[in-house]
């Protein structure tokens, strides 16, 4: 019988998982997994920080629905990987970290970087535990796996000692499970699917709004199930977050600008894997009149900071899909009033994408990144208010098409998502759109790009601040100004110097044919843009 390492069988179970491309940061207590992934023909993608790593596994998960998954040395290379996990955690995504850690020998003796590491993520996890026999790591993946999907899903963590990784087991004496999760969406039972579209069709002002949660239904990439439910209603549809792009960005019921006036003037909400946190704020955005139906896989969400007149647990995308062929409606006027509105805001946010000269005014920064990208490209948005701007210009009409950091707000993620994004479509248009703060988290990443030769096309938009700080510091603290300005630094000569495409804009007019050259350049690019600061409040700060 012929025997392999715990490394290999490790990685032949990730691959029946449907799993072909691993991110890490190279290290000798992951070593075995790395040699088991390269045999088994899974691809390895290197980076320079385990951070980045845990980012790129994030939006493999977000871009096929698949498990993400990073490779962490022991010790800090672990540790490094938290914040990314955290990001995960809180955007749902089905992410498996395996760490490395000390020889099992040397436990509680002070081995190179012995550190009991899953007690570090109990709290931005749903499973972390540590495998103690080679013979059976093919069954901790399978229960890692099983656990990343359960309710809406989130990241998990094995943590493998270096010598189990490295165990030689005879393969027919391994377990390979299979069968070991569920495959089959729950959606409404008869008596609630007629309770609510009872009460859609009796609605006068109905809303639709898909939110994270959604994306992780088995229906989110399926075309017809979101905008079918909402040309069935005929109401105003609105996506936040990770729901953005699962209706084409022109769809004439979409809103972009108008979701909390839709919200506090509806009478019948349909809440589709929504979280009512601070983004619409805690549920008190949506009138206090309004009936509240909420659907969502994660049975914790369901009643959360706003209460469900019918909340039920079920995938999102299965009952959207459900009650498209139930529910009927003429709500023209209010779909009328909505669209005037829409049209109305944008009118304004129109108006100054046209101002010319510079510093860029930051909504002409944002127009032409949209209209430069168009509706097939991946966007990784990486940033504050520059994110927050951008993304309203954005013509996203794929699930993945904008990759944005997610409630947790976390920064760095730019590069790695767009790693991410080339890893699994190597021949899409894959951009980043930088805030200059965010930038300096993982602008390094630019290197991996670079070694990995995928050419992607990064625009910063630089006021030289760290700009939604700056404007709360300021109204605060007016006379005790500190660590607020970065200075307009030339981001794009470090780019450059890595051996990519670099390029400084300070007139609106050179913005589009700078994007157009960096496209052309054919390696890696970076456009550097001096844009005007622009203060305003967030309400992430419930200012």
């Amino acid at each position: 019988m012929a025997k392999i390492h715990g490394g290999r069988a490790i990685a032949r179970a990730l691959k029946a998982e449907g799993v072909d491309t691993v991110f890490m940061l190279t290290g000798g207590h992951v070593l075995p997994t790395i040699d088991g992934c390269v045999a088994e023909g899974i691809r390895v993608v290197d980076v320079r920080h385990e951070q980045a790593a845990a980012h790129a596994a994030d939006a493999y998960a977000r871009l096929t629905g698949r498990l993400g998954v990073v490779l962490a040395t022991a010790g800090p290379g672990v540790t490094d990987t938290v914040t990314g996990i955290a990001n995960a955690w809180f955007a749902n995504s089905p992410v498996l970290l395996i760490g490395g850690r000390h020889l099992t020998t040397e436990d509680l003796r002070g081995g190179l970087q012995e550190m009991d590491h899953p007690r570090m993520f109990h709290s931005i996890t749903k499973w972390a535990a540590t495998a103690s026999d080679a013979g059976r790591l093919p069954e901790y993946i399978a229960t890692a796996a099983r656990r990343a999907f359960s309710g809406r899903g989130g990241p998990v963590f094995l943590d493998i000692p270096w010598d189990v990784q490295g165990d030689m087991v005879e393969e027919d004496a391994i377990a390979w499970p299979t069968g070991y999760r569920a495959n089959r969406p729950a959606g409404l039972e008869d008596e609630t699917l007629r309770d609510v579209a009872d009460l859609l069709n009796r609605a006068e002002r109905p809303v639709v709004f898909a939110g994270t949660g959604y994306r992780w239904s088995r229906y989110a990439d399926a075309p017809g199930a979101l905008d079918g439910l909402a040309e069935a209603v005929n109401s105003p549809v609105y996506l936040n977050s990770l729901a953005r792009g699962t209706i084409r960005w022109d769809h004439p019921l979409l809103g972009n600008r108008t979701r909390s006036d839709a919200l506090r003037q509806a009478d019948v909400v349909v809440a589709l894997g929504v979280d009512w946190d601070f983004r619409t704020g805690f549920g008190k955005k949506v009138s206090s009149e309004a009936t509240v139906i909420q659907i969502d896989a994660e049975p914790s969400r369901v009643g959360w900071n706003r209460a469900a007149d019918i909340g039920v647990v079920a995938d999102p995308g299965a009952v959207a899909a459900q009650l498209a062929d139930h529910v009927g409606g003429r709500h023209d006027e209010w779909v009328q009033q909505i669209a005037a509105l829409e049209a109305q805001k944008q009118a304004v946010a129109e108006e100054l994408a046209t101002t010319d000269g510079g510093p860029v005014h930051p909504e002409r920064f944002a127009r032409e990144v949209a209209e430069f990208f168009g509706e097939d490209a991946i966007v990784a948005a990486d940033g504050g208010d520059i994110v927050s701007t951008t993304a309203k210009w954005l013509r996203t009409s794929r699930p993945g098409g904008l990759l944005d950091p997610g409630p947790f707000g976390c920064l760095g993620v730019g590069a790695p998502f767009a790693i991410a994004a080339k890893a699994v479509e190597p021949d899409t248009r894959v951009g980043i759109v930088y805030g200059d703060g965010s930038f300096g988290f993982n602008g390094m990443e630019y290197d991996s790009v670079i070694r990995h030769e995928m050419p992607v096309v990064g625009v910063v938009g630089n006021d030289g601040a760290w700009n939604n700080i700056k404007a709360i510091h300021r109204m605060l603290y007016p006379e005790r100004m500190v660590a607020s300005d970065l200075g307009v630094r030339r981001y794009d000569l470090m780019v450059a110097g890595l051996g990519g495409y670099g390029e400084f804009v300070e007139d609106a007019s050179e913005l589009r044919p700078a994007l157009e050259r960096a496209q052309e350049s054919g390696v890696p690019a970076l456009v550097n843009v001096h844009i005007a600061e622009q203060f305003r409040m967030s309400s992430a700060y419930g200012m």
